[in-house]
Parts: C-alpha cells; sequence; structure tokens
C-alpha cells in the first residue's frame, strides 16, 4: 500500500506506474482517493474548529450562569448542542470517508523500481543468466509421474479418491527424497546465517490482507468456514505477519529468517498437461526465505536469496536461470521480482521452481511494521521473501536431471547425508 502523502504530492507518478502495469481501469481511484483525502481532511479542520468553539462555548455559559443570565445562557447551550450534533454527523462521515480510502488504496500497485522491464504478462519476463550446462541425454526421459511410478513412489489415483484432484500419496524412496531434499534446505539456509523458524499454519483476515493483495488472496487462499482463519499458502504469510503492530529496534535488523511449512492453495484455471502430476497442486511443502531490514538494505538482500536459491539447486547437480518478472507480472504488492526456472531435460526448457520478491515497504505498511531508529524517528521496515526450495515440483527437475539410462536416479554427495548415505536409488 502507498503512502497517501506520496499519492496526493504524486499522482501523475502513481497513474504512470498503473499504466506500466497495464491496469488502466484503477486510474480512475487516484483522483478518486485524492478528492477523497481532501474530503477527509477538511471534515478534520472543520470538526476542530467546531471542538475549539464548542469548549468555548462551554466556558461562557458558565459565566453566564454566574452573572444571572439564564436566557443567554440557554441559547449558548443551544448553540453547543447543535454543534455537537454538527461534529457527531462529520465524525461519522470521516469513519466512511476513511474506510473508502483504505479500500481503494489496497488495490492501486506499489510502485515498481525503475530496473523492473515494462511488459503485460509472464510471455515477457527476461531471462538475466543461466546456471550450469543444459543437457538432454541421449535416452528418452518418462513424464515425472512415471519415474516416481517405476518406483513405487507415488499414489495418485487413491489420492483422488481420498481428497480429490490436486492431491498425492508419495511413498518409498520417493516419500524419503522428499524429505531429504527440505531437511538438506533446512541446513543449507541455516548454514548461511538464516534463523530456522517453524510458523503456524493458518492465519487471520488481517495478516492475509496485510500479506497480499485481493486479487492473490481470492486465486490461493482457502477459507476456515465459521471461524476468522485461512489455510497459508507460503509460510511467508505468517511469518510477515509475526511483524504485525510491532516497533522493531534498528539495531536489531535484520531479520533474516528461513522457515518450514505445508502450503496449500486453490490453484484456479485449467492447467495443460505439463501441470499435471505434482506440478501444480493444492498441497505442498515448502523452506522459505524471509527478510525484514532498512529500506537502503533491501536491494542488497534481494540479490542474496535468489542467489541462495540458485547455489541451493547448483548443489543438486540442477541447471537453473533467473528470469526477471515483467511490470505485468508483478503482484501488486511487489517491488521487484526474480523467478528461479529449473532445467527439465524432458520438455527441453526451463520451469519455475521459485520466485524471490521484494516488497518495498509495503507489507510493513499494512502491517504497521516500524522501524525506530538512533535518532528516534519511526519509519516502516522493507520486506522480502524468496523459495529456497518447495517440492515435489523440485523433485521433478531432480529426477529428470540425475536419472540415468538403466533408470537409476544418482544422489548428490550433498544430499547424501540426507537419504542414509545413498548414492543412487534403483
Amino acid at each position: 500500500m502507498l503512502d497517501i502523502k506520496f499519492l496526493r504530492e504524486n499522482p501523475d507518478v502513481v497513474k504512470e506506474n498503473i499504466r506500466k502495469k497495464f491496469q488502466d481501469e484503477k486510474l480512475v481511484l487516484v483522483d478518486e482517493v485524492i478528492a477523497l483525502d481532501r474530503e477527509n481532511r477538511d471534515i478534520k479542520q472543520e470538526v476542530e474548529a467546531l471542538r475549539a468553539d464548542r469548549n468555548k462555548a462551554s466556558k461562557q455559559i458558565g459565566m453566564l450562569m454566574g452573572q444571572g443570565k439564564k436566557e443567554e445562557a440557554e441559547q449558548v447551550k443551544k448553540q453547543v448542542s447543535e454543534s455537537g450534533a454538527r461534529i457527531d454527523a462529520l465524525t461519522a462521515r470521516e469513519k466512511e470517508v476513511e474506510d473508502e480510502i483504505l479500500k481503494k488504496m489496497l488495490v492501486i500497485p506499489n510502485i515498481i523500481d525503475p530496473s523492473v522491464p515494462v511488459g503485460k504478462d509472464d510471455s515477457e519476463n527476461v531471462e538475466v543468466e543461466r546456471f550450469g550446462e543444459p543437457v538432454v541425454p541421449d535416452f528418452e526421459i518418462p513424464y515425472h509421474t512415471e519415474i516416481m511410478e517405476k518406483f513405487s513412489g507415488i499414489d495418485l489415483d487413491a489420492a483422488g479418491r481420498v481428497a480429490g484432484n490436486g492431491f498425492y500419496y508419495l511413498k518409498g524412496d520417493i516419500a524419503r527424497l522428499h524429505s531429504a531434499v527440505l531437511s538438506y534446505a533446512r541446513d543449507f539456509m541455516i548454514d548461511r546465517g538464516f534463523t530456522y523458524c517453524i510458523p503456524p499454519y493458518m492465519i487471520r483476515s488481517n495478516v492475509v490482507t496485510g500479506v497480499m493483495s485481493f486479487a492473490e488472496m481470492d486465486s490461493m487462499m482457502y477459507k476456515i468456514e465459521g471461524e476468522d482463519l485461512f489455510l497459508i499458502g507460503t509460510s511467508e504469510h505468517s511469518m510477515i505477519g509475526s511483524f504485525i503492530d510491532r516497533i522493531l529496534d534498528e539495531k536489531d535488523l535484520p531479520y533474516t529468517l528461513t522457515s518450514y511449512s505445508p502450503c496449500f492453495r486453490k490453484e484456479k484455471g485449467a492447467h495443460g498437461i505439463e501441470e499435471r502430476g505434482v506440478y501444480r497442486i493444492h498441497q505442498f511443502e515448502k523452506q522459505e526465505m524471509i527478510v525484514v531490514c532498512k529500506p537502503e538494505d533491501s536491494m542488497k538482500w534481494y540479490d542474496i536469496l535468489w542467489k541462495n536459491t540458485v547455489d541451493f539447486f547448483r548443489t543438486l547437480d540442477i541447471p537453473v536461470r533467473t528470469l526477471e518478472c515483467c511490470s505485468g507480472d508483478l503482484a501488486d504488492l511487489k517491488v521487484k521480482s526474480v523467478d528461479v526456472e529449473a532445467w527439465s531435460p524432458r520438455q527441453k526448457k526451463y520451469f519455475e521452481v521459485g520466485s524471490c520478491s521484494n516488497l518495498g515497504d509495503a507489507q510493513a505498511r499494512r502491517l504497521k511494521i516500524r522501524v525506530q531508529g538512533e535518532n528516534g524517528e519511526k519509519y516502516f521496515a522493507h520486506t522480502l521473501n524468496n523459495t529456497c526450495v518447495a517440492p515435489p515440483r523440485m523433485l521433478i527437475a531432480f529426477l529428470e536431471n540425475n536419472l540415468r539410462a538403466d533408470g537409476s536416479v544418482a544422489i548428490p554427495a550433498a544430499l547424501r547425508p540426507y537419504m542414509g548415505g545413498k548414492t543412487e536409488i534403483r
């Protein structure tokens, strides 16, 4: 959410940012907010003046009564009563106006970083860099569920009977591989100085609206019936939420956290063949990174975060690339975002396995996460998040890139301690 003072003083900047995100239907909101803000300030000014007059009149009543001027005192009392009614009406309208301002401000997108490429959707995202050499072996690589089935490692039919489409049972070595990847990711991030956390898997509605846009909430979140609770779509939600309504000491920054959680997502929309199996599902697990820092440090941490993901995948012999998200592909709260994509030898192309985002002070402003500096001044923190790894999607990349011609799967050295010392699975 933008600072209303910034919007008031820079309406053309805000409108141009909306155009860059190809959300022209929101342009009218800027003028509407400015008009409401003007009305709100006029109301406050009038209420302040009325209260000052009422205080003077109250003193005048006492003085008139003391002088025996009862009729004059009654007349002033009438004026005070009328003034009070006007104050009540204005106060009620002030609440309505402020609620309307907030409602509109919550859907005006954050100002994107100047370095973000302008484009309508994810088809216009820009490749930045490749890490590792993509290889297409001289043998056919089966679809990922077929690989898992050969190890008796997945049962989609049973999951469909129990929970419906978009769920799975993982078994045997595939299930162990899934857990091994998460355990390795936990230790990988701890070794990089991040504090390990396991957060709540449900959050209240005020946290939901603080960490994400309404469009994201509608397409992602599962609501708990009869409760003010939602299942998290990522642990970033509850981790950032832990700082709600807090004033942080500047000397304690940055907070660098890595959190494990299951994630639950609606995943609305039609999905092609490449998004079946365990690619796009309603339930998965993830190791996440979260940073809360000073504004001047957020871009430095942005680079550190996505590089952590690249390094993690490279230790597992998986080639990856980074893809800069264009303006139209950025969620409304994001300032800048980059996807990490893994190489798929079967598809002969890259696919998304993680996303790193700098949200500036958007989440902090919504959740009232402030920092008190050494000079005593308070300001909003910056927040960032990034996926370290999210199996089982990551397992697709792992199995395809480590599959051998004889059907066995090599276990890279970094993962062997978490697989009981195994060098391969058959």
